[in-house]
């Protein structure tokens, strides 16, 4: 017999093979497959074994459950406001824009805030990816065209980010560092809004995988905002 279920905590190829293998060891069950992108299990299996046992093969890490059980707190998670769901990504773009006045209330330039907020954004992004360095690309790239065509991409962007942060906040290269954020967050939020209207479940990785937020419009703002700046930024140049 065969039953599906559903696997929380997976973030790469190496999870869903974790998995696969600790839930092949239990007695009983014969075959398993594991699909990253929707986070399901097919099990099959001499007969139907609880669904305890099967969550002791797995560590803490991940948490497995009936479909019927998620449809359950699906709904629960839904309620929650997505101010909630997403309160660490707005708490640090609170931060960021704080520091980037305190940064140059004494002399104000506008244009000077812009460039210490960029800055920051990429260096405090940068840091949540470096976090989990093996596990991020894999998220990334589960809505991200260019990551998804170009692994190496994926594994590079943290760095990319930490690059264009230390230029935002030493001044150096900007015109470069402007038309790279336009083409890179360009890409990537490209994807998000495909995954948006796609109605995905897909995590977003713009906090590397250290937080799990879910892909939401606040996603596709922190982008645009980012986006907008930079364009700003580099039409007087020009």
């Amino acid at each position: 017999m065969k039953s599906n279920y559903v696997i929380s905590g997976m973030t790469c190829e190496g999870c869903v093979s974790s998995v696969k293998d600790k839930l092949l060891a239990v007695e009983g069950v014969d075959q398993v497959e594991v699909d990253l992108a929707s986070g399901e299990a097919e099990i099959a299996m001499h007969h139907q074994l609880p669904l305890i046992e099967l969550q002791k093969a797995l560590t803490n890490k991940y948490g497995i459950s009936e479909k019927e059980d998620v449809v359950t707190e699906t709904l629960t998670t839904v309620r929650q406001s997505k101010f909630q769901q997403l309160k660490p990504l707005f708490l640090i773009f609170a931060y960021l824009f704080a520091a980037s006045v305190l940064l140059n209330y004494q002399d104000w330039s506008l244009s000077e805030a812009m460039l210490d907020f960029m800055g920051l954004f990429y260096i405090v992004f940068s840091f949540f990816k470096f976090l989990d360095l093996k596990g991020f690309p894999e998220s990334f790239r589960m809505y991200d065209p260019l990551a998804k065509a170009v692994p190496l991409y994926g594994q590079v962007y943290p760095f990319l980010e930490l690059l264009l942060g230390m230029l935002f906040l030493m001044r150096l290269q900007i015109p470069f560092a402007l038309i790279t954020t336009i083409v890179i967050l360009g890409i990537t939020t490209f994807g998000v809004t495909r995954a948006l209207l796609d109605k995905k479940a897909i995590r977003c990785a713009c906090l590397g995988t250290a937080l799990n937020l879910p892909m939401t419009e606040a996603t596709f703002i922190e982008n645009t905002i980012m986006l907008v700046m930079a364009a700003w930024m580099l039409f007087p140049i020009f």
